[in-house]
């Protein structure tokens, strides 16, 4: 789904991960220590010392909505929010920056500042929580020493699926980071102890009942935030045991192109070593031809990937859920209508196969009746599935290994 939003995530679930006892005792290091520490398992030389703040809570919900209204317009959070919407990946009724900033204030525990290159931690935690995620924040921002973090970031903003691969490394490799910190202080590695980073994984969701704003919120929500986390961990692990110390930065310079390949590091490993092209695919055309779209004002576009489409089939349809892992491309966009404000969304996917397009397209027709109120279907077939709701027609097709639908579609809207 579209970036812009997401980029703010970064800041947000590190407390989430940190709510499961930890396997060592609290570090009791200075930040020069632990820089000195991570300096040694990357290779990274440490060009400066970093600044660390701290702020109260309220002080801290009061930087981050400060934060969201430089970076993020408007606008661009009410797209946002018609994507999530329209795709049927959060509920009608659901405020998408009220929800972010209640996340992001209740969840951080810490924070860096990439772009005042600075610790933020927050008053009152406990010790332990304080020493991890110093060691955690720590890690980002000697990162940041090497690469630009919010450059990396926004270099990816034509992807939408891009923005969530590379917090997935940014996150990822901190926590990859934090975890070998620890471990190596117990004499083990993670390198060695695939069991450890199966357990450093799980612990992202072991926070359950501590955090009343995260568990009450949507389930794509939930999943956006521990992500980077627990996904970004796992590629980390697979990019250093393959490329040893080289991996750290390589991950940086070749960035993942999408979750895809987040989900599934091997696909990056020979990505990287073949310079395979990520493919594209094209969207559908609605009725009018090259002028169908007078009248309509462009919202955007984006790309929506193997984890967008995870999500959309746990959500609908749960049985399908493993289809997403056939996922090989997927576009989409958003039109408004001048005069109406009607939203029109087309969308667009290709799959390894026709199989499993078919599937996915059977699969589609519970995802329609899933998000959509009203939804009738008015012609069915084994390539075309047409219908309406209250948002207007829908067209959905199967061409090939390929997936389209247009929804949102004037006249004979269900009432």
């Amino acid at each position: 789904m579209k970036g812009q939003m997401r980029t703010l995530f970064t800041w947000a679930a590190l407390a989430a991960l940190l709510a499961a006892p930890a396997p060592v005792a609290a570090q009791t290091e200075s930040p020069a220590e632990i820089l000195a520490e991570l300096s040694k398992i990357t290779g990274w030389k440490i060009k400066k010392p970093v600044p660390q703040d701290t702020m109260s809570r309220d002080e801290l919900k009061a930087y981050f909505e400060k934060r969201m209204g430089e970076m993020v317009d408007p606008e661009d959070i009410r797209i946002e929010e018609l994507t999530l919407k329209r795709f049927g990946l959060v509920p009608r009724g659901f405020n998408l920056k009220e929800s972010t900033l209640d996340l992001m204030t209740e969840q951080a525990a810490a924070f860096y500042d990439y772009k005042k290159d600075r610790m933020v931690m927050l008053d009152g935690q406990g010790s332990l929580m304080q020493g991890i995620a110093l060691v955690h924040e720590l890690a980002h921002a000697l990162a940041d020493q090497q690469v630009d973090l919010d450059k990396y970031i926004r270099k990816s903003n034509q992807s939408d699926d891009a923005v969530l691969a590379r917090q997935a490394v940014m996150e990822g490799q901190a926590t990859w980071l934090m975890s070998e910190f620890m471990a190596r202080k117990a004499g083990m590695s993670l390198r060695t102890s695939q069991g450890l980073v199966d357990m450093m994984g799980r612990m992202a969701g072991a926070g359950a009942g501590q955090f009343p704003v995260f568990d009450q919120s949507p389930l794509y929500m939930r999943e956006s935030l521990l992500f980077p986390y627990s996904e970004g961990l796992k590629f980390q692990q697979a990019v250093a045991v393959k490329l040893g110390e080289a991996g750290f930065t390589t991950v940086f310079t070749t960035p993942p192109q999408t979750t895809q390949e987040i989900l599934h590091p091997e696909r990056y490993l020979e990505r990287i070593a073949s310079s395979r092209v990520q493919p594209d695919v094209t969207l559908p055309q609605p009725e009018g031809g090259k002028n169908w779209n007078k009248g309509w004002k462009s919202l955007g576009e984006g790309t929506a990937g193997e984890f967008d489409h995870r999500m959309l089939l746990r959500i609908h349809a749960a049985e399908h859920e493993a289809l997403a892992g056939e996922w090989v491309a997927g576009r989409y966009d958003l039109h408004e209508e001048k005069k109406t404000g009607r939203v029109l969304l087309r969308y667009a996917s290709t799959w390894t196969s026709e199989e499993a397009a078919a599937k996915f397209f059977g699969a589609y027709r519970a995802v329609l009746q899933g998000k959509s109120e009203g939804c009738e279907f008015t012609g069915e077939s084994a390539a075309e599935l047409a219908g309406r709701n209250a948002d207007g027609r829908f067209v959905v097709k199967r061409s090939g290994a390929t997936v389209t639908s247009i929804e949102g579609l004037p006249g004979a809207a269900k009432n």
